[in-house]
């Protein structure tokens, strides 16, 4: 189909282009000028006093966990409603994620969940590892407050969430390490590619080490200096993971138009709820305590009990009108590798598995055209009138 509306599309203008091409012009491609100052602005814009930039946000992940010590046999608290990155770095050090049941409201990991979790597991549990699901902030105060008690680090998952904000403080700037994705879907991108902020000089060191084979120093300075600097040292077996420039280059311009991206997608979301407030749906919650919400995905919900229209074929329905859709997410306790190694149950986590059962995300990204809107909105309100 021609006219198909994707699902997600990334908005790249001249800005990026020129940045990409003067990149290129340098000679310098891999990690170097170019990511000093995307994670120097990244810095500012959080308020964080690290940035670091990585590959992925998992790789983020990986190493804000290894840094602060997670090994084998730790459990860590995390969600089954999220994607599979968000446990799979956990089993990378040989830790296991303790899933946590998540608000029915704002598809957010539950604090009670996480008190519960912390009274039956006590000292096994070394870190929380809440997500910001669809761009907007978890319930961030009780969470802290449970990591103050039992003096356990908390490494956010923000991967939807740049920019977003709870009670006025700045994901990036709230937990002891926050990670973000620069997938081709998220809210700025460069491509592949992620970022870990953190005020602990001690972590930063960590990552900027295992970032790149754990070298003690960064290939840029080494190939840059005036003076011979030759000489390295190989303090630990780190990773790959560290950022091209040229990456790096189209997240600087990205970066400054963040916000810009984030009220087109507001306006978006703000139209949908008013367009599908008579239908049967249930529309996205937004929680008083977030003062800003990135608005990464805008998921609607069918009510089963006032429409005999299921998911799937909702689903189905709308990709022969041209639109596409998708699923946030399949939780991890029914995915085979989590659901088998942990003997787990579709019940087990009630909450994730039910609205699953009924979730579907719509088009939500700054490139969308006022026609793509009215598409969106005339295709739903016809499905769900017929």
């Amino acid at each position: 189909m021609s006219n198909f509306l994707p699902f997600a599309l990334p908005l790249i203008e001249e800005e990026e282009i020129n940045e990409v091409v003067h990149c290129l012009r340098s000679g310098w491609l891999t990690t170097g000028p170019k990511n000093k100052e995307f994670e120097a602005s990244f810095s500012k814009l959080t308020g964080s006093k690290e940035a670091l930039a990585v590959n992925s946000a998992t790789a983020g992940l990986h190493l804000a966990l290894e840094a602060i010590g997670i090994q084998t046999g730790d459990k860590v608290i995390t969600t089954p409603y999220t994607f599979t990155a968000t446990a799979e770095v956990i089993r990378y050090l040989g830790a296991d994620p303790l899933f946590v049941d998540i608000d029915p409201l704002t598809f957010n990991i539950s604090p009670q969940g996480i008190a519960d979790a912390l009274k039956t597991y006590g000292d096994q549990v070394k870190a929380i590892v809440p997500v910001h699901f669809a761009g907007q902030a978890c319930d961030m105060d009780p969470i802290q407050d449970l990591a103050q008690r039992h003096q356990i680090p908390i490494v956010e998952d923000a991967a939807h969430a740049l920019p977003a904000e709870y009670k006025g403080k700045t994901i990036g700037n709230i937990g002891d390490l926050t990670v973000f994705s620069f997938y081709a879907t998220k809210t700025i991108t460069t491509g592949e590619g992620g970022m870990v902020t953190t005020n602990n000089p001690d972590w930063a060191k960590r990552i900027r080490t295992m970032r790149l084979h754990g070298i003690n120093r960064d290939v840029f300075d080494r190939y840059t200096s005036t003076k011979p600097s030759w000489y390295y040292e190989i303090v630990a077996p780190g990773y790959k993971y560290n950022l091209p420039d040229i990456a790096a280059a189209i997240g600087i311009e990205q970066l400054k138009k963040s916000e810009r991206f984030r009220t087109s997608r507001e306006l978006i979301a703000h139209r949908y709820t008013e367009a599908f407030a008579d239908l049967p749906l249930i529309l996205p919650y937004t929680a008083p305590e977030t003062t800003k919400h990135a608005w990464h995905l805008y998921v609607i919900q069918l009510d089963d009990s006032q429409t005999s229209l299921t998911r799937d074929h909702f689903i189905q329905s709308m990709s022969e009108l041209g639109i596409g859709t998708s699923v946030h997410f399949i939780p991890l306790h029914i995915q085979p590798y989590w659901r088998d190694r942990y003997q787990f149950k579709e019940t087990d986590f009630p909450n994730a598995y039910r609205i699953y059962r009924n979730a579907v995300s719509l088009p939500i990204y700054p490139k969308m055209t006022d026609s793509d809107i009215e598409r969106v909105i005339s295709a739903v309100r016809s499905l769900l009138l017929a």
